[in-house]
């Protein structure tokens, strides 16, 4: 099945209301709300087929400014705190660029009582902190620097774990430095003002070292949980000079240390790897499966092989990690190449461990029940869809699309697949399709330039009777004599379907939609927010 357009010719604006778009053609710009969401969820990390990563931050940026100023900004900041807690992203990026905004580039005190107050729901590990950190360094170059407000709220993030000093032992340890920046860099900028020991001591061995906080807090009258600490402490420094990997897998069995505790010189220890998996986190362990296949400890019947299938098969450990379904398909994209894009090291691919990935794939997502409705999934394959989603080196917006697409087609029972770029193809795809054969079907579609109105006007010149379509594309939409929303008021009208929806599924950051705003039964969402099966259901159902 192939279909062509009438005509190639330059799309018209249908209405007064309409801007154009970056290829030319005339679409719906999104209000800032709705394009402060797209940035949380798909950043702007490699910007688009159109426009460069620092135009494309620069106009997110412009979005957050605007929205600051408005009277929306509490709901903005809600979102992105929601956002965040729920895993809704695949990179905190975003989330943690637009809260050093909020942060440092209002005087509304309301507002920016509310931003310092969410650094601790936002900034779980030290990793988001000094990412802030240095969001917040080039928000404000002009400004004064570490102000009172910055100072307490950044302090505030090593107090508030005095009910659990063991945990923020953890995160001063195995996070050492990021973004250019140290613990000791931060601690001596805030000042912060210890009410426990042990979280004093913590703050003086990040600061000082060991030796000084052992002599200012380790007395012989010391309570269990300050002498539980020091105990661990001296583990990590004991791990981190060690050259034998005997002591040192006692020390991580021991005091359940992590991989960043380990020297460098003992990675290729395959006991060591098999100490530090039964306990290891599961973003963790995804990131690691390359390392633990090259070691031999993924080979059929091996017992580390059964904690892997075991962690990737937990659907509630999946979402208590917030692992996020877009970082699951990298990793399996990267995996079972057998080597990695950059370096040299190469690994065995485990199919059972290939097949996990993929599973685990839609569980990352929340589950919805099937609506039951006639489905048309419409994936982008035109030029401007080869742009990589998220900054990955490796995934398209057009595979990530048909990735998303697979979401839907495994939980509903009715529906068809198409492709279209300027012609529309069939797309054959079915529920029982591997991820990685989606893939590749989709890029073997020869690609071209953009008509969103083929689905509709393909589906009304067929008499397919549909309730939604689903149009996954960057909106830049360009040729053809019909636009999308008016080719779907033209399919109501020809099949007698006056509830016919259509869902604008966005692959990228940029301001445009070829939803009509003012059409009910028209929807914008962001690509790759975990929560988007649940959203489209909602919608089609009329719960929204």
């Amino acid at each position: 099945m192939e279909v062509a357009p009438l005509e190639c010719q330059r799309m018209q604006p249908l209405s007064d209301g309409q801007v154009m778009n970056n290829a030319g053609g005339y679409v719906w710009a999104i209000d800032d709300m709705k394009r402060f969401q797209r940035f949380l969820c798909l950043g702007v990390e490699g910007g688009t087929y159109y426009v460069q990563e620092k135009q494309l931050a620069l106009d997110n940026v412009k979005c957050i400014v605007r929205i600051i100023k408005g009277n929306e900004w509490q709901l903005a900041l809600d979102q992105l705190v929601k956002c965040s807690i729920d895993g809704r992203a695949a990179k905190q990026n975003p989330t943690l660029f637009a809260l050093a905004i909020f942060c440092r580039q209002t005087k509304n005190k309301e507002l920016k009582v509310a931003a310092y107050r969410a650094i601790s729901d936002v900034c779980r590990i030290p990793t988001h902190l000094f990412q802030y950190l240095e969001f917040c360094q080039k928000a404000n170059k002009d400004g004064k620097g570490w102000g009172r407000a910055h100072r307490r709220a950044v302090a505030n993030w090593y107090l508030r774990q005095t009910e659990d000093p063991l945990k923020l032992a953890m995160h001063i340890t195995k996070y050492r430095k990021r973004c250019g920046w140290t613990h000791m860099d931060v601690l001596r900028m805030c000042h912060p003002q210890p009410m426990s020991d042990c979280i004093g001591a913590l703050i003086r061995y990040a600061v000082k070292g060991l030796s000084e906080s052992k002599t200012s807090y380790l007395k012989d009258n010391s309570d269990e949980l300050v002498k539980k600490m020091f105990a661990f402490l001296d583990a990590v420094e004991a791990v981190r000079l060690a050259k034998d990997s005997t002591e040192v897998i006692r020390l991580v069995e021991e005091h359940r240390l992590a991989r960043e505790h380990i020297p460098t010189c003992l990675l290729d220890d395959a006991k060591i790897w098999q100490t530090l998996l039964p306990h290891m986190p599961i973003t963790a362990l995804i990131r690691n499966l390359n390392k633990l296949s090259k070691l031999q400890l993924l080979n059929d019947g091996s017992k580390e092989l059964g904690i892997v299938l075991e962690k990737l098969g937990n659907e509630e450990y999946l979402r208590q990690a917030r692992i996020h379904p877009f970082n699951v398909l990298v990793a399996l994209h990267t995996y079972e190449k057998g080597k990695g894009e950059r370096g040299k090291l190469e690994w065995p691919v485990s199919s059972s461990v290939v097949n996990a990935l993929d599973t685990a794939f839609y569980k990352c997502f929340k589950f919805v029940e099937p609506t039951n409705k006639r489905y048309l999934l419409a994936v982008d394959v035109s030029g401007s869809m080869m742009t990589p989603v998220l900054g990955s080196p490796t995934i398209t917006a057009d595979c990530a699309s048909a990735a998303m697409a697979m979401v839907t087609l495994r939980t509903e029972r009715f529906f068809e697949v198409v492709a279209f770029s300027h012609r529309l193809v069939n797309l054959n795809l079915n529920a029982k399709m591997d991820l990685k054969t989606v893939m590749k079907t989709v890029q073997s579609i020869e690609m071209g330039a953009t008509d969103c109105s083929l689905p509709m006007t393909w589906a009304q010149s067929k008499s397919k009777e549909f309730d939604v379509f689903i149009v996954y594309t960057d909106s830049e939409t360009w040729i053809g004599p019909t636009h999308p929303a008016r080719a779907l008021q033209d399919y109501r009208k020809a099949l007698g379907r006056p509830d016919a929806k259509l869902i604008v599924v966005a692959m990228t950051a940029t301001e445009f939609s070829i939803a009509d705003p003012n059409d009910g039964g028209m929807l914008d969402i962001c690509g790759f927010d975990s929560a988007a099966p649940e959203v489209m259901r909602n919608f089609v159902l009329d719960l929204i």
